[in-house]
């Protein structure tokens, strides 16, 4: 898995493109500028957005490849991030109680995995933090827009009820959008919107 996201991150071009995810820079912009924790960031598109509105920036992926280029980009707009580590979704250790947000986006895994790693994000959360969240939804099976080709590693509303059972959930649909971002996210797809406050 490493080797074809460092494969994909070789290419000159970016994969998901150089602007942040659309529902990530919608829903951030209407918080406190704090800090951020952002896990399989890639090559840094929502990492940038979110520096250049003065959030501290925590990220990690485990593609040393996406990691550059992420750093190049941020030099390119003369930004820096408080950390940017390489490390899977298994191995990483948060900070407890340290974040104002986590921006969960596309950052999908197995199921064991995904529920893992949501449960490391809710204890990296501030009390009144606040979870900002897209994936595919298992309706995008089978659509050429991007997205994993395992059905148990697309999420359902159910799955993300279950896993941030604990918080307050503001907001959590399925809804039908148009993507474009990049080379790997274009067209029509189905995907799970998610905004959930620690109390």
């Amino acid at each position: 898995m490493r080797e074809h996201w460092d494969t994909r991150y070789t290419q000159e071009a970016f994969s998901y493109g150089i602007h942040a995810n659309d529902f990530f820079s919608q829903s951030l912009a209407k918080l406190k500028i704090g800090k951020i924790l952002l896990p399989g960031e890639g090559e840094g598109r929502n990492a940038v957005y979110a520096a250049s509105h003065g959030w501290e920036v925590d990220a990690f992926d485990f593609s040393e490849k996406g990691r550059n280029k992420a750093l190049g980009l941020a030099e390119e707009h003369k930004l820096f991030f408080n950390e940017y580590s390489i490390s899977d979704y298994s191995d990483y250790k948060p900070r407890d109680n340290h974040y104002d947000v986590v921006g969960l986006i596309y950052a999908h895994a197995v199921p064991e995995i995904r529920s893992l790693l949501h449960y490391k994000m809710i204890n990296a959360l501030k009390t009144g933090g606040v979870i900002i969240l897209q994936g595919f939804s298992k309706l995008q099976l089978g659509k050429d827009s991007g997205g994993p080709k395992q059905l148990d590693m697309l999420y359902s509303v159910d799955e993300m009820s279950k896993d941030f059972a604990g918080l307050s959930i503001e907001l959590l649909e399925q809804k039908e959008v148009e993507l474009s971002e990049g080379i790997y996210h274009q067209g029509a797809a189905s995907v799970i919107n998610m905004i959930a406050k620690k109390l």
